[in-house]
C-alpha cells in the first residue's frame, strides 16, 4: 500500500467527514441548540481513525456491523464526552456516520496500493463535496422558506433568526398561515387557475408540437432545414422585448385578464423548444416502423397514432413535464396581463401579496411553500422520463 494514497485517503475522507457533520451542526445551531464550539480538531482526529480502522478491519467484518460500530464510537464522543447533546442531534450524527462509513466501504489496503488510487480517492471525495455543498447551498433557502410558514408574527419579531419550529402548539396553530392564505386570501382558487393554465399549455403545445415536430423528422418540403435549426430563434430574444407589444394586442383583442390570453402566450413560448426536443426522438425511431405501416395502408395520422405515440412516451412525458413546470412557474406574462385578482395565477398571487406592506411574511412563506410543493412532487415522481426523453435521440438525427 502506497504511503502516498493512505495519507491523501486519511486526510480527504476526514475533511468530508467534517463538511458533513458542520452542515448539521449549522441546522442544530438553528433550532436553537447551543453549541460550544464546532470541534474541528476532534472530527478530524475521529475521520483519520475511523478511516484507518476500516482499513486495518477490511472485510474481517460485516460492513453494517462495521459501519455501525464507527457510528455509535462518533455518537459518543462528539454527542456525550464533549458535549451533551439532544437525541434528535445524535440520531443525525448516527446517520451521517453510517453514510460516511458506506463511502469509505470499498477502499481497501489492496484499492489503495493500485496505480492512482490516490487521485482517484481525492476526485471520488471532491465529487461527494461538491454534491453535499451544492445540495445545501440549493435547499437551504427551501429549508428557511418552510420553517418560516410555521413561525407566529411574535415568534418573527422576536427573533428573526430563529429557524426552529415549537411543536408544543397545537396544529391549527402551527399551520395557521396555511389556513389563512386558503381562507383570507383564495389561494385555493389560484391553485385551480394555475392548474387549467399549466395543464391546458401542455395539451395545447403537445397538440401542435407532435405533427409538428414529426413533419420536421420525417416529412421533405421547402424550408425544412432552415426550419429544423432555427426553430429557436425566438429564445435570442428577452422575453421582456416581447410582452410591450403582446400588451398592447391584447388589449386591444381584449384578451388581457382571461386564461385564454395565457395559454396564447406560454403555448407560442413552449412551442419552438418542444418541437425541437421530439424531432430528435422521432429521427431516433427506425423508418422500417413507418414503411411497415404504410404497406398496411395506414395514413400519416394512423401512423403517428399508433407507432410514433407509444414509442415516444418517454421524450413526450418529458415535453410535458418541461412545459407544465415552465407554465406553472412564469411569472413575467402574468405580471402584464393579469390585473384582476379573480383571474391571477399563483405566482401572480404571491407577487401580489408581497407588495403589500401589511401582508406578515409568514404568510408569504406559506404561499411560496404552496406554488413549490406540486411542481415539486411532480418532478420527483417524472424525472426518469424527463431524463430518458432528453436523452434518447442524441446520438441519431
Amino acid at each position: 500500500m502506497k504511503t502516498k494514497s493512505l495519507i491523501y485517503y486519511a486526510l480527504i475522507s476526514s475533511i468530508f467527514l467534517f463538511s458533513l457533520v458542520s452542515i448539521w451542526k449549522i441546522l442544530v445551531t438553528l433550532q436553537g441548540v447551543e453549541l460550544k464550539n464546532f470541534n474541528f480538531a476532534i472530527i478530524i482526529t475521529l475521520g483519520i481513525a475511523i478511516s484507518l480502522l476500516n482499513l486495518l478491519i477490511g472485510e474481517k467484518l460485516n460492513y453494517l456491523i462495521k459501519s455501525t460500530f464507527f457510528a455509535l464510537i462518533f455518537v459518543f464522543v462528539d454527542g456525550y464526552i464533549v458535549q451533551e447533546m439532544p437525541i434528535w442531534y445524535n440520531i443525525g450524527i448516527f446517520a451521517i456516520l453510517i453514510f460516511f462509513s458506506l463511502k469509505i466501504n470499498k477502499y481497501n489496503q489492496k484499492y489503495l496500493a493500485s496505480e492512482h488510487s490516490s487521485q482517484i480517492v481525492v476526485f471520488d471525495f471532491l465529487t461527494l463535496f461538491g454534491i453535499v455543498l451544492f445540495s445545501f447551498v440549493i435547499l437551504f433557502p427551501f429549508y428557511m422558506m418552510l420553517i418560516t410558514s410555521f413561525k407566529t408574527q411574535a415568534a418573527l419579531l422576536i427573533n428573526p433568526l430563529d429557524f426552529s419550529i415549537n411543536f408544543n402548539q397545537d396544529f391549527k396553530e402551527l399551520f395557521k398561515s396555511y389556513f389563512v392564505i386558503f381562507d383570507t386570501y383564495k389561494f385555493g382558487r389560484y391553485i385551480l387557475i394555475s392548474t387549467f393554465v399549466s395543464i391546458g399549455t401542455v395539451i395545447v403545445t403537445l397538440i401542435f408540437a407532435i405533427p409538428a415536430a414529426y413533419a420536421v423528422a420525417r416529412l421533405n418540403f421547402f424550408g425544412k432545414n432552415f426550419l429544423s435549426t432555427s426553430i429557436l430563434i425566438i429564445y435570442m430574444f428577452p422575453a421582456i422585448v416581447l410582452v410591450i407589444p403582446l400588451y398592447t394586442v391584447f388589449s386591444q383583442l381584449g384578451l388581457r385578464n382571461s386564461v385564454g390570453g395565457l395559454l396564447i402566450v406560454y403555448t407560442a413560448t413552449t412551442l419552438p423548444v418542444a418541437i425541437y426536443m421530439l424531432q430528435g426522438y422521432f429521427k431516433s425511431i427506425p423508418k422500417e416502423l413507418e414503411e411497415a405501416a404504410i404497406m398496411d395502408k395506414l395514413n400519416w395520422f394512423g401512423i403517428i397514432i399508433k407507432i410514433i405515440l407509444p414509442l415516444s412516451i418517454p421524450a413526450i412525458s418529458s415535453v410535458a413535464l418541461y412545459v407544465f413546470m415552465i407554465a406553472w412557474n412564469e411569472f413575467l406574462f402574468s405580471l402584464m396581463f393579469l390585473d384582476n385578482p379573480n383571474s391571477f395565477t399563483l405566482s401572480r398571487a404571491i407577487q401580489y401579496l408581497s407588495g403589500d406592506a401589511e401582508t406578515p411574511r409568514q404568510y408569504l412563506m406559506a404561499g411560496s411553500v404552496v406554488v413549490t410543493i406540486p411542481v415539486l412532487l411532480i418532478f420527483v415522481y417524472f424525472e426518469k422520463y424527463l431524463v430518458s426523453g432528453l436523452t434518447a435521440g442524441s446520438v441519431k438525427g
